[in-house]
């Protein structure tokens, strides 16, 4: 296999007759680390989920792993994708124990049914657990956790299968300042192993990007604004173009932070009212 592991040419996803990507161009090599940001609509998820081959481009084409999206044999290739989102989620029982979500990543399927497990995929599972910080919580229903937690065991799952590639769609989401950082210092360190696949993340906030992250795409309107290295691809200038806001970006030990400028929220909030655009209030309000 090629050292890239991801490629995007000409991608369009056109849906209802609107274009949530545009002509996107973008290569992912297999030592590389990713986050993905930008305003609520720019396409983000829709990105990601070709990226994990779950869905498929209007034109252009999606190289994963060497497979042409509607040219590859997804049972062969999915297996190879760690992929974890909250609609993957929601497809996990309830009542499975977190040790039975992360075991049945082996069959690719969210239950215990009738599967047969050799000691070879509990053990790893139990390591798995363990790397993720689960192992005490092994026999617990996936329903009874914390939100935190919850996500850690996705992200569990998801690597449980020693992946080529691993998608995070938005793996901070709703946590609270402690469980955010709790999970963003696990990241930082499985993305600081040379061991560890490629790594493609979504999120909303430049604090949630973990150290150990390579690149970083800045998405707008369906369109890259900005894709590359992540310590001069992630400049204010940048922000500020992705967001439509004016924005302040700055760094300490590998950490971001993101903040708009005095000012600029007042100045952008006339420009929206005088304009009527709503999707400039959104974006607003994700800076």
């Amino acid at each position: 296999m090629s050292n890239t592991v991801l490629k995007f040419n000409s991608v369009s996803v056109v849906r209802g007759g609107n274009a949530i990507l545009d002509g996107v161009d973008w290569t992912v090599d297999a030592d590389q680390r990713w986050v993905i940001l930008g305003p609520n609509g720019a396409g983000k998820t829709t990105l990601v989920q070709m990226a994990a081959a779950a869905a498929h481009p209007t034109s252009g084409t999606v190289t994963v792993l060497d497979e042409e999206l509607g040219k590859a044999d997804l049972a062969e290739l999915t297996p190879r994708i760690g992929y974890a989102s909250s609609a993957l989620a929601k497809r996990i029982p309830k009542r499975e124990t977190v040790l039975d979500v992360v075991l049945t990543a082996a069959y690719a399927v969210t239950g215990r049914w009738h599967e047969e497990y050799e000691e070879i995929d509990l053990r790893r599972a139990r390591r798995v657990l363990a790397e993720w910080k689960l192992d005490g919580i092994a026999d617990r229903s996936f329903g009874t956790l914390s939100d935190g937690e919850q996500k850690r065991v996705q992200i569990a799952r998801s690597v449980m299968t020693d992946p080529e590639v691993l998608v995070l769609d938005e793996p901070a989401a709703s946590l609270d300042l402690g469980s955010r950082e709790e999970l963003v210092t696990l990241l930082g360190g499985y993305a600081s192993d040379p061991r560890s696949p490629a790594m493609i993340m979504v999120t909303h906030h430049a604090e949630e990007i973990p150290t150990g992250f390579t690149h970083v795409l800045l998405l707008a309107d369906g369109k890259i604004v900005a894709a590359g290295p992540l310590e001069e691809t992630l400049t204010s200038e940048r922000l500020t173009e992705t967001f439509g806001l004016p924005i302040t970006v700055s760094s300490e030990a590998g950490r971001y932070v993101a903040r708009a400028r005095q000012g600029g929220a007042a100045e952008a909030a006339t420009d929206v009212e005088g304009s009527g655009d709503g999707d400039g209030a959104e974006a607003s309000a994700q800076a």
